[in-house]
């Protein structure tokens, strides 16, 4: 059980602080409204993922188990991909760009639409999260269970954290989230390594 919070506390904190719309959005409201609030949007992947992750497990779970092994491995490979783009943007120079957006006042549920409409979850459960819920559905219920809490604690207290990391950029200054980054980048090429293996072993045995 405890391995598979770790995995869904992995990739969901590398997945948060990932730039994409939605990061884009809470950097935007935090730095022009503050964290108080902006801080309920952190929620909204909760929300917005319901539906990714009903149509995504129904449709993985007519699947093959080879099959589910190759998205396994495209699952790692796509997650190596994010991790160059994560050490990318780690080796390039911190600018305090981010400190100057602004953006009007946002609805929690404009947030949840924000997120819905983002290829990332999509790809996301797609490739990596689906194939792990069903694999630990399959091993154990708790095993489910385990990864999805991991997964949606770690995503909304990282969320909350670039609320609040934003509305304090000034102070702060961009070196703060380019760690961030740093960090994503080998959170994520843990997991990509970690996904080929079990795929590639899955196909082997």
């Amino acid at each position: 059980m405890l391995t598979y919070v770790l995995l869904g506390a992995t990739y969901a904190f590398a997945a948060a602080v990932q730039p994409g719309p939605y990061q884009a959005y809470l950097v935007a409201q935090a730095l022009s409204h503050g964290w108080r609030r902006v801080l309920p949007a952190a929620l909204a992947p909760v929300m917005s993922d319901i539906p990714v992750i009903v149509v995504v497990v129904l449709l993985l779970s007519r699947l093959a188990a080879p099959l589910l092994d190759g998205l396994r491995i495209a699952g790692g490979l796509f997650l190596l991909y994010l991790a160059w783009h994560a050490w990318r943007a780690w080796r390039a120079p911190p600018t305090p760009a981010l400190a100057a957006a602004s953006a009007p006042h946002r609805t929690f549920a404009t947030a949840v639409v924000i997120n819905l409409l983002n290829p990332n979850p999509w790809l996301g459960w797609s490739l990596v999260l689906g194939p792990l819920l069903l694999s630990g559905w399959r091993a154990s219920r708790t095993d489910a269970a385990a990864m999805l809490g991991g997964f949606y604690a770690t995503l909304v207290a990282s969320n909350a954290g670039i609320v609040m990391l934003s509305a304090e950029a000034g102070r702060l200054g961009p070196r703060v989230a380019r760690a961030l980054v740093g960090v994503s980048g080998a959170a994520l090429t843990a997991f990509g390594v970690w996904q080929l293996w079990t795929g590639t072993g899955g196909l082997l045995r």
